[in-house]
């Protein structure tokens, strides 16, 4: 465990000195531009290892009677590395989300959650399964989600490559933080492996993805109807959101 507590500080320091490293260099940047590429960068990294994890280092997720069974199992060296860098990046995220105040109860609750249940995965040595899935299902979407927000920074929100991240951004939560995130939970569940309290995080942070549903529904709709609107209604609604905060 002590190897663990020792690497979960090094990657806090590793992400706090990339953090500050990218404010050096843009300097002409906002604070959360720089904190946003660091979110990028982890995204892309955790998806990378979590990916690698579930579907080449195996067993395959989605073969009954597998997926039954792989719940509750002991972690592997791999998982604990990938839970390791995590919770690195979100403690130095959480902290900075409450620093500059940028965020609200809902997104303050999902990095809580990812914390807690990062660090109980990995007291308990078991259940890095499950942790490195719901990294996958939540970090997925995550590179959209900064695209977008890049974007409404440069002025190129209101272009076809914008409608097209909005696009892939729904359709792409949906499909995991819903039905694929609903199939592996339902499994969780009915498996007799996993302890109760791990269960109960499993629901809580499904839960959760129905919280973040509610504003995506709200925020297609608002979508498909901009989209009839005039042209210039829409370059006027970009530049009225290109100063939202990091809680989008």
């Amino acid at each position: 465990m002590a190897v663990v507590v020792l690497g979960a500080l090094l990657c806090i320091s590793c992400w706090v000195s990339l953090y500050f490293i990218l404010c050096s260099l843009n300097g002409s940047r906002s604070y959360e531009w720089n904190c946003r590429l660091v979110t990028l960068a982890h995204g892309i990294l955790a998806v990378c290892i979590t990916g690698y994890i579930g579907y080449v280092d195996g067993p395959w997720p989605f073969t009954y009677p597998v997926l039954f069974l792989l719940p509750g199992t002991k972690n592997t060296p791999l998982q604990i590395s990938a839970m390791v860098v995590s919770l690195g990046y979100f403690i130095f995220d959480m902290a900075w989300c409450v620093y500059f105040r940028t965020e609200g109860p809902v997104m303050l609750a999902h990095h809580t959650m990812s914390i807690l249940g990062i660090l109980l995965t990995l007291w308990l040595g078991e259940s890095g399964i499950e942790s490195c899935a719901v990294l996958f299902g939540s970090e997925i979407t995550n590179p959209l989600l900064q695209a977008r927000w890049f974007l409404k920074q440069t002025g190129r929100y209101g272009t076809r490559l914008g409608d097209v991240v909005d696009v892939l951004f729904v359709l792409l939560f949906v499909l995991m933080r819903v039905f694929v995130g609903g199939t592996m939970l339902y499994c969780e569940l009915i498996s007799p492996r996993p302890r109760f309290f791990i269960k109960c995080g499993g629901v809580a942070m499904y839960a959760l993805s129905w919280v973040f549903m509610v504003d995506i529904v709200r925020f297609a709709r608002r979508k498909s109807k901009s989209w009839h609107r005039p042209k210039t209604d829409q370059l006027e609604t970009v530049a009225a959101n290109g100063h939202e905060g990091k809680k989008e």
